[in-house]
């Protein structure tokens, strides 16, 4: 983004005090990311307050400040730099992307679901780029501040904008769509995820909100293997175009025929009459779901089939989404950014496949906001681990006791262990026979809070080095 500050006073319905000359070409809410041309929004919060830094935050070349309190800051060359002051400075980020959304002729796609969605952005994202500039959220920032960061880090003249909504609290989906104003809104699935936030309503009913904000126009892309979203969507939108994954009579369909020596899955695609194979940066049943969803979204947005093969041979995977790396004798499958109950059963299910009757080993987290579904969905996990019958699962985090009484019900004879740290892990493994030299495959999984990251760093060692 590229634009006056006079241009912020117009978006904002608000003038600032002190001189409005000027330009901002960046907006963010982290002092240590301004620069030169940029626009620091004060972001109050529970240990930080944002306020704090704008002195900070013009030191590095902030040329305005957007704050919910008056402030007087100046420049290195002794002028006051321009203020607007907002009842709430996280909704009026969320109005100034409105703004710049409207101004922009890219054709702009919101995508949310339980599981998946942020795979399906990014590999989304690299398909449309086949056919044009395409901007899309860093990572996962799908949140009331992180999406509309990277709506305004767009530069505004791309052909489409990929946008992730993610949501954990009642009203999150309502104002994320306001923002967004989506052409095309793509819904990938529901399942249990932030219960502990959404009340009664259901996770469906949630996700659909973003349905009821399409742009003049837009379109609505929808699982219809999940009879309550289907439901939902149906009641937001009457005319809503479905894929499915589970071999249904529809328009777009999708299916998992194996995968490559590298890994890659091998999909077979049926896109409103014509029908091409896709090799994507993920493998496993589970997969067919995400790549029918891609290829459903790029067709209706204009793509050819032969294009949308060319952007999945070519897409990649952020780090910890289903990375897959070999070290020493064993395959590691990083996949430790977030789990919820049905991302985590995708992964086993994926992983278990992957090991191919190798040892598989299962490092695991603690899913966190589950609410008062958190014991039940942890005990029917340990029932589902108990089913693919893995040598080891090794948990981090609470809930162990539900986790090991659902193993113990499914009649679950491997070995199993609690650890905390990467001494523990190492611990366990000798304690389970697992060694360097044994080889096998170990997936880690589990929600961010639980930073299994470190235990697949300190494993990858382990199995490559034996110490």
């Amino acid at each position: 983004m590229r634009v006056s500050i006079a241009d912020i006073g117009e978006a904002l319905h608000i003038a600032a005090y002190a001189d409005m000359t000027g330009e901002v070409c960046g907006v963010v809410t982290d002092s240590r990311k301004a620069g030169p041309g940029s626009l620091f929004v004060c972001v109050p919060g529970e240990r930080v307050d944002g306020h704090d830094f704008a002195a900070a935050a013009v030191e590095r070349g902030a040329t305005a400040l957007l704050a919910q309190r008056p402030l007087s800051v100046m420049d290195g060359n002794g002028r006051e730099v321009p203020v607007f002051v907002v009842p709430d400075s996280v909704e009026a980020l969320g109005r100034l992307a409105r703004w710049w959304r409207d101004r922009t002729s890219a054709a702009v796609v919101g995508v949310t679901g339980t599981a998946g969605k942020t795979t399906v952005k990014e590999v989304l994202a690299q398909v449309l780029s086949v056919r044009g500039k395409t901007a899309r959220n860093e990572l996962n920032l799908n949140n009331q501040i992180g999406m509309p960061l990277s709506m305004l880090a767009a530069d505004g003249d791309e052909a489409f904008w990929v946008m992730e909504a993610g949501i954990s609290h009642e009203g999150d989906m309502e104002a994320l769509g306001a923002v967004l104003h989506p052409d095309l809104a793509l819904i990938l699935n529901v399942g249990a995820g932030h219960t502990a936030g959404l009340g009664k309503k259901g996770v469906a009913w949630h996700k659909t909100r973003l349905l009821a904000a399409l742009a003049e126009g837009g379109r609505a892309l929808v699982s219809a293997d999940y009879p309550d979203l289907a439901r939902e969507a149906r009641a937001v939108v009457g005319e809503t175009q479905f894929f499915t994954a589970e071999g249904r009579p529809l328009r777009y369909s999708g299916a998992y025929t194996g995968h490559q020596e590298s890994g890659r899955g091998v999909y077979r695609l049926r896109l409103d009459g014509d029908a091409c194979d896709v090799h994507a940066p993920f493998a496993g049943g589970y997969g067919a779901e995400n790549a029918i969803a891609v290829a459903a979204a790029a067709h209706m947005l204009g793509l050819t089939a032969a294009e949308i093969v060319r952007g999945f041979a070519a897409a990649t995977l952020p780090p910890q989404r289903f990375t897959r790396r070999q070290c020493g004798a064993w395959t590691l499958i990083d996949d430790s950014y977030n789990a919820n109950p049905l991302s985590m059963r995708r992964m086993l299910e994926a992983a278990s496949e992957a090991a191919g009757g190798r040892n598989f080993v299962a490092v695991l987290g603690e899913m966190l906001e589950l609410g008062d579904l958190a014991e039940k969905e942890h005990e029917t996990l340990g029932r589902e681990l108990a089913e693919l019958r893995p040598a080891a699962v090794f948990w981090k985090g609470g809930q162990f006791e539900a986790v090991r009484n659902g193993l113990e019900r499914g009649k679950y004879t491997g070995c199993t262990a609690q650890v905390s740290d990467e001494a523990s892990l190492r611990a366990a493994l000798e304690q389970c026979g697992c060694s360097p030299a044994q080889g096998g495959l170990v997936l880690f999984k589990g929600s961010r809070g639980n930073h299994l990251e470190t235990l697949a760093a300190d494993f990858a060692v382990w199995a490559q080095n034996g110490e």
